[in-house]
């Protein structure tokens, strides 16, 4: 996912693309040659990648597709005959499993709006593109792209060989972070993860406030996420998705539908209301305070942390700083660290940090850190998240 950064983040085992099996098998699909022979190029030079064909429309595309097994389709939004958009559900149908479809689009309202929807539907993810090959956009576009092809070519990699995934399974918690943390040889493996947290929550409290952080692979787990949670009754929400500007208002279009509430970028000073999931807009960290006895918000543009803006760092320091052992906290599927400063945060104040296990994350970078850390109570995947938040809500007033 792009995001907002000063540079690019060092290298690193949570902040490397996962390594693929084999080659990665890309089809491109765009109506500019330009554009078509700038991302074929790109991707043809990498010694792991393999370009495996390209189309100049989306019928083009799944016919050759019908033919041509690829882990990773570059998909245009804009094209004649079949549009990307259109073309998406049809792609997906050429292979079992379906081929990881990354949609590239400019960065405006419609290209924002239409990359969304193709997430609803379920492209993999989404880059956008710069309107000129020869500007300076080019070179970071050509990054993403890279860093995006490797991360989903992977994940497809592993669904084809499901044997090999169930062959070392990740151990997890098999009790909810509202009972003590156990610290018996089978829930914790020793040096690689011991579940923290839990104090005021276990003595049966509810919580007030509810925060989630993720990034690449995000967004398709948070609509997961809050349709279990529809008719939840729920405190504020919070989160922070690594996302570009304009994409976020998008997003948060799209969560409200999914989740049957209220859900909107963050406005300057506005005052935090149960049920209403706020979001962290694009290039702008989203910061709670209090005052009056009311929880506000605040949208700033300090520097980037962890080379994020948005970072859900800030966001959780001032949440647990405000809610302290009433404050739940998931770190979702993303690359990185992000997360892990500000959910010491909220372990420190009594919260319970809970994380998205290693088998259901795109990338187990950001809730991998916190789980290495020993800061989250469990690692569950995104059903069994969206029913601790459910039970931790519960007695809620």
């Amino acid at each position: 996912m792009l995001v907002s950064r000063s540079d690019r983040p060092p290298t690193g085992r949570l902040a490397t693309p996962p390594t693929p099996a084999s080659k990665i098998r890309v089809f491109v699909v765009d109506d500019s040659a330009v554009v078509r022979g700038f991302i074929t190029r790109l991707l043809a030079a990498e010694p792991d990648i393999e370009v495996v064909g390209t189309a100049n429309d989306g019928a083009s595309a799944v016919q050759k597709l019908s033919a041509t097994r690829a882990d990773v389709v570059v998909l245009d939004v804009e094209m004649p005959v079949l549009d990307g958009l259109t073309a998406l559900p049809q792609i997906l149908a050429t292979s079992r499993p379906a081929p990881k479809v990354v949609m590239a689009s400019t960065l405006t309202n419609r290209g924002a709006a239409i990359s969304i929807q193709a997430l609803v539907k379920g492209a993999a993810d989404y880059v956008p593109k710069p309107t000129s090959m020869s500007g300076d956009g080019a070179p970071a576009f050509g990054r993403d792209l890279l860093e995006h092809v490797r991360i989903w070519g992977a994940a497809a990699q592993r669904e084809r060989q499901p044997q090999a995934a169930e062959a070392a399974p990740r151990p997890i918690a098999p009790r909810a972070a509202l009972a003590p943390p156990s610290t018996s040889p089978s829930t914790k493996p020793a040096g690689r993860w011991s579940p923290k947290g839990g104090t005021a929550l276990a003595r049966g409290l509810a919580a007030e406030a509810l925060a989630v952080g993720c990034s690449t692979g995000g967004p398709q787990a948070l609509l997961r996420l809050f349709k279990a949670l529809v008719s939840q009754p729920l405190g504020p929400i919070f989160v922070t998705q690594h996302m570009p500007p304009t994409f976020t208002a998008m997003f948060a279009e799209q969560l409200a539908r999914a989740s049957g509430r209220p859900c909107h970028e963050v406005i300057d000073h506005e005052t935090a209301q149960r049920g209403v999931i706020y979001l962290a807009p694009g290039d702008w960290h989203m910061v709670a305070e209090r005052r009056l006895g009311e929880v506000r918000l605040r949208r700033l543009q300090t520097p980037p942390e962890n080379y994020c803006r948005p970072s859900v760092d800030p966001m959780l320091r001032s949440l647990a700083s405000i809610y302290e052992n009433r404050l739940l906290t998931l770190i979702l599927t993303g690359m990185g660290h992000d997360g892990l400063a500000g959910s010491r945060a909220v372990v420190e104040r009594g919260g319970v940090v809970l994380a998205q296990d290693e088998a259901s994350s795109v990338v187990w970078g950001m809730p991998g850190a916190v789980a290495q850390a020993g800061v989250a109570s469990e690692l569950l995947d995104v059903d069994q998240l969206a029913q601790r938040v459910t039970e931790s809500f519960r007695s809620q007033p």
